[in-house]
């Protein structure tokens, strides 16, 4: 989605929600009627799906990576995303990370070609809301600056459906701060969801302390990126936000680059964004290496492989 999430996402009591709860319903009773009419589909091979209900930037991407690194020690599992033509920076992030990828338009074709090419677990980035591939083990990502939103489904909020929807999920990973008041609406909602926690390790940061920045992001939830920057103690003059996958232009490259000149300061972005500038060779936009850490990794591990 090529805008930048409206700030009223966030408040729980807004105008703007009001006046855009008529849609939002339309939008929940067109996906009431297309989830009926979907005929789920079964593979003889174990799908494990990386979704979330909230509306971008939650983490999927870095989650799958890390699943396919921890169980191809063992069997030979492929990432496979629904093909969409601005998201490669997802998909050349996923080939750096030597994480086997395959995209089509279609997930269940690209499952079929999954097994013919040998492959024997599915890990899909995304696709929760995709009901005509039964999936043995729904994984749901949160962010914790944003879990919900509003609570409201899109266009008056965040969601892409009902929280309740959780009740199909058996994992729930929340990134950052433990949240216990949202724990327990999860629980409320299935005992039998297990909730892990993530964050994010930055692997580079020496080489951007005691200097002067300008931190840019085109990413899900910019803020995210910014604040990871600031909870290191980075120097930040200023934040620039742009939507997700945002189709950088050299003019805009440009502007930056001599903003960042004009007030001494050096340029820091995503690692997702550079995939997508690099071709501009633009040697002074550096980008902050991440590490995704599960907190109790080696049951996460253990459960994904009990579904397996």
């Amino acid at each position: 989605m090529n805008i930048l999430k409206p700030r009223f996402w966030q408040k729980k009591s807004n105008i703007f929600s009001i006046l855009l709860w008529p849609i939002s319903l339309i939008f929940l009773i067109l996906s009431i009627i297309k989830k009926n009419i979907s005929s789920s589909k079964s593979f003889d091979i174990p799908i494990i799906c990386v979704g979330n209900i909230y509306i971008g930037g939650t983490g999927k991407t870095p989650l799958s990576i890390f699943i396919i690194n921890e169980i191809k020690k063992t069997k030979k599992p492929v990432i496979i995303k629904k093909y969409y033509k601005e998201h490669r920076d997802e998909h050349e992030l996923i080939n750096e990370r030597n994480a086997p990828l395959i995209l089509d338009k279609n997930r269940s074709k690209a499952i079929i070609e999954a097994k013919k090419k040998g492959f024997n677990v599915i890990v899909l980035d995304d696709g929760f809301q995709d009901h005509s591939i039964k999936k043995n083990l729904n994984i749901i990502c949160f962010n914790n600056r944003q879990l919900i939103g509003n609570g409201m489904l899109f266009p008056a909020g965040p969601l892409r459906e009902k929280i309740s929807s959780l009740k199909n999920a058996q994992i729930v990973v929340l990134n950052g701060e433990k949240n216990e008041a949202f724990e327990n609406l999860i629980l409320g909602i299935s005992k039998k969801i297990q909730i892990y926690h993530s964050k994010y390790i930055p692997l580079n940061i020496d080489k951007f302390k005691n200097k002067k920045l300008i931190a840019f992001a085109g990413i899900g939830s910019p803020n995210n990126f910014f604040e990871i920057l600031r909870t290191n103690s980075l120097n930040l003059q200023e934040t620039l936000a742009f939507p997700d996958h945002y189709k950088f232009t050299q003019k805009d490259l440009e502007t930056i680059v001599n903003r960042a000149e004009k007030n001494n300061c050096e340029i820091i972005t995503t690692e997702k964004d550079y995939h997508r500038i690099k071709n501009y060779n633009f040697k002074s936009i550096k980008y902050l290496e991440l590490k995704l850490e599960i907190l109790n990794k080696d049951q996460f591990i253990k459960q994904i492989f009990n579904f397996l």
